[in-house]
């Protein structure tokens, strides 16, 4: 593939250009159709036919990241029958994803519950992905200073500065940020239903809070859409596309290993130190869960033991 003009481009044989679209993954699904065939049988075929089944009755949060990882697959097996899949190959693909494990992990997820579903169907005899154990995932610890959002912030768009406010004063997920409803600024505050839980939560106004919404408010003061961030047609934005922007507010501002997650932890941090409730603001249903999220904890202050005397009478 090709990246030019901000989209990305196909060269067939007869150096004919054909527009991918300016999303990465959706790119490299209609990249996958134009340099493979689909014959019945084929690895392609396979989990094409697999997907809807093992995505009926999944989040439609996990569903887009099995369907990202079913994109990658695609283009990892294109030229591999079933039958062909060997432990040695899922190993592989494992040790290529080393680099980012939870994407690597949720290939390996995705990968195993299709050989399951083939297994099943009588397609292949065994699960090659048995016995391929996942990236360990070590908790993440970072976390963004004021002065680090301040100045991505100052280097970023005027769309993404707004949101940057809001995944701050909300806490909640980037997902949910991106397609928040009109519908959602109640009276009390911001109503949240979180796509990954389903979990309805409001979170109250504060002026910070008013002030970022009014802002986005007025970024597109000419279309009417049902979402507070939108495009141009009206939908909200991409994901990958408000990321993208990000990393390159993040290289710009010299601030590195930040992602637009760690906004999110950064709100649930500064929640646990001002009092407040950092499992009710996440949504979580477990503490442990909202644990992950806290970055910055008290160490405390412990006594020891004085030396007491020998002597007697």
């Amino acid at each position: 593939m090709h990246h030019k003009h901000g989209a990305f481009y196909f060269v067939d044989k007869n150096h004919k250009w054909h527009n991918l679209g300016p999303e990465y993954d959706k790119a490299l699904e209609a990249y996958a159709s134009f340099t493979t065939q689909l014959p019945t049988g084929s690895m392609v075929s396979l989990i094409t036919t697999a997907m809807p089944v093992i995505c009926r009755k999944v989040k439609p949060n996990t569903k887009a990241q099995y369907d990202a990882a079913a994109r990658r697959l695609k283009i990892i097996f294109a030229e591999f029958k079933p039958e062909d899949v060997k432990p040695k190959h899922v190993a592989q693909v494992k040790l290529a994803l080393a680099k980012t494990p939870n994407m690597a992990n949720r290939v390996l997820t995705v990968l195993r519950l299709i050989f399951c579903y083939a297994v099943e169907q009588q397609l292949v005899e065994w699960n090659p992905c048995i016995g391929i154990k996942r990236h360990e995932e070590a908790k993440r610890t970072r976390l963004l200073t004021y002065d680090e959002i301040d100045v991505i912030k100052a280097k970023s768009p005027p769309r993404l500065r707004c949101m940057i406010d809001l995944l701050y004063l909300t806490g909640q997920r980037v997902g949910d940020i991106l397609r928040l409803p009109r519908s959602a600024l109640t009276d009390a505050g911001i109503a949240f239903k979180q796509q990954k839980t389903e979990t309805r939560l409001v979170v109250e106004w504060t002026p910070e809070l008013r002030a970022a919404v009014e802002a986005a408010k007025a970024l597109h003061t000419n279309v009417k859409a049902l979402t507070l961030f939108h495009t141009r047609t009206g939908g909200p934005p991409a994901y990958t596309t408000v990321r993208d922007q990000w990393r390159l507010a993040c290289e710009r501002a010299g601030v590195s290993d930040a992602n637009l997650h760690d906004l999110r932890a950064r709100s649930i941090t500064d929640a646990q130190e001002q009092g407040l409730d950092p499992q009710a603001l996440a949504g979580h249903s477990e503490r442990k869960m909202t644990e992950r999220y806290i970055r910055q904890r008290k160490i405390p202050l412990v006594k020891g033991p004085r030396k007491l005397s020998t002597k007697t009478g």
